[in-house]
């Protein structure tokens, strides 16, 4: 990989005409930024196209190219690419459905609007990973179909589909209505009873770590109950059972289902594994009475995950926030408060629930500026982002609470140049302070000239358009190849300097 050239390649000023002799010398790294371009040609769109399958998989994926564009035969994965955007052929996909290279037909059985008879080739396909692939994105009489399938890995992926007809979906979860599944992955290949070695030092075995078959398939059953719990079009009534399950597992991903009854949810409450009771906590269908009873669960994580539950009553958020530390980014019930309680967050005692309540940004004016001036720096912090803040508004926070605050009172999308000068000539200097700054579109040559002696935010600097040319050309050539490539993609690099660094001349 070239770093000078890949920052040209996504460089937004780069002339058209050194986007032709790009393309000419180009690895395959330049070629995937150049494919990002918005600005290529159909001429060279094709052009990058043609010298490497990954780069035409991308633009295929893109909408870049068409099937006019595309050889079946020379690029068949952009031809499976563009029949994954429904943009394909019918025949390349009774092509592929008999193509000797089974990732190809693994491939086109995950594709949409496949013709009929693709579908019924690939549904009898002889290698189960084809008909596994199927299975997972398949129809609901397709599905329906393929429920009876002998081999248990198709079920497995059958249960994670979300077109399954949930009665089918029941039938694999209870196993009722069906024939025992015949065979899984595990016993394709090894004698039973057998359990994979979770540390399998064999560099082409592709079993999952700990598969095991005694005879029942069991580690693919549990993966497809897994998937079945997963799956929101699978009745509730079929797996309500599994609150009692010895897979922990299984209970969490049960407790996280959205349509689990009271009565399950009061069972889980009480459950002896805190991973399962926290996925219950931040289940939007719990009633009051699990969320209290949660509110005052000390397991690993309970509480914390109960806090983003958008549907927790104010009066326990307080509680958490007062009690446990909670993530400064906003919570899900804090975005949803109304007016009225707004204001009476603005107003509690509590500086962790004004703090979470000043990640908002959409705060009415006087709460805002009331936050603004709060005397606890954490609640300044999560204000200080907050786009209206004036200039004098921001100044005084740095002064109240200096250090502690002026990381994200740089990240004001309002702070003025000035203010960012100041802010990076801070002593102490504020940890983060310099990344805010060098991302930020006010920054001007001083402040980005301090940000290129911090380690973190020098490749942010270069890129920086305000920054000098002379300082842009001088770090092309630095020992850190993201602040080179940083600099060759600053949209202020002098053209001809750009000329310069693509060969081909």
């Amino acid at each position: 990989m070239h770093p000078v050239l890949c920052g040209l390649a996504a460089n937004p000023a780069l002339p058209a005409e050194l986007i032709d002799r790009l393309i000419a010398v180009a690895d395959t790294a330049v070629d995937s930024a150049l494919a990002l371009r918005p600005d290529l040609s159909h001429v060279q769109m094709v052009a990058l196209a043609s010298r490497a399958d990954d780069t035409a998989v991308q633009l295929a994926y893109v909408g870049r190219l068409t099937a006019p564009d595309v050889d079946p035969v020379a690029q068949p994965r952009a031809a499976l690419a563009l029949l994954d955007k429904r943009s394909g052929r019918p025949e390349w996909a009774r092509l592929f459905a008999m193509d000797p290279a089974v990732e190809h037909r693994e491939k086109l059985a995950a594709c949409p609007g496949l013709p009929p008879d693709v579908v019924e080739t690939l549904a009898a396909d002889p290698d189960v990973r084809v008909v596994a692939e199927l299975a997972l994105w398949t129809t609901a009489d397709m599905a329906a179909r393929l429920a009876s399938h002998p081999h248990a890995e198709v079920r497995r992926a059958l249960a994670a589909n979300e077109a399954t007809p949930p009665a089918v979906l029941a039938m694999l979860v209870t196993g009722e209505g069906l024939p025992p599944a015949e065979r899984c992955l595990v016993c394709d290949r090894e004698a039973t009873p057998f359990v994979h070695d979770q540390e399998c030092s064999l560099t082409d075995c592709d079993l999952p770590p700990g598969a095991s078959c005694d005879g029942s398939h069991e580690s693919t059953v549990h993966d497809m109950q897994l998937a079945a719990l997963r799956n929101p079009a699978t009745p509730a009534g079929a797996v309500v059972g599994f609150a009692d399950h010895p897979s922990m597992l299984l209970r969490e991903q049960l407790a996280a289902r959205s349509d689990l009854p009271p009565e399950v949810a009061g069972r889980l409450v009480d459950d002896p594994d805190a991973g399962v009771r926290g996925e219950l906590a931040e289940n939007p269908s719990i009633g009051d009475a699990q969320i209290r009873a949660l509110a005052a669960d000390h397991g690993y994580d309970v509480r914390r995950r109960l806090a983003h539950n958008p549907r927790v009553p104010l009066d326990v958020l307080d509680q958490l926030a007062a009690e446990i530390r909670i993530s400064s980014h906003p919570l899900p019930r804090i975005a949803a408060a109304s007016p009225a309680e707004v204001e009476e967050m603005a107003r509690s005692k509590n500086p962790a629930l004004r703090m979470v309540l000043a990640e908002r940004r959409d705060l009415p004016n006087g709460i805002r500026d009331a936050l603004a001036l709060d005397p606890d720096a954490k609640v300044v912090k999560s204000i200080a982002r907050h786009p209206g803040l004036s200039e004098a508004q921001l100044r005084a926070m740095v002064d109240r609470h200096r250090v502690r605050v002026i990381a994200k009172v740089a990240a004001n999308p309002d702070a003025s140049a000035a203010l960012l000068e100041d802010l990076a000539g801070h002593e102490p200097p504020g940890h983060k302070v310099f990344r805010e700054i060098a991302r930020h579109r006010n920054a001007t040559a001083p402040s980005l000239l301090a940000c290129l002696a911090s380690r973190d935010a020098r490749s942010l600097a270069a890129g920086h358009p305000a920054l000098p040319p002379h300082v842009m050309v001088e770090l092309l050539s630095h020992d850190d190849w993201q602040v080179a490539e940083a600099a060759a993609s600053n949209p202020s690099l002098p053209p001809a300097v750009m000329s310069e660094l693509v060969p081909g001349r």
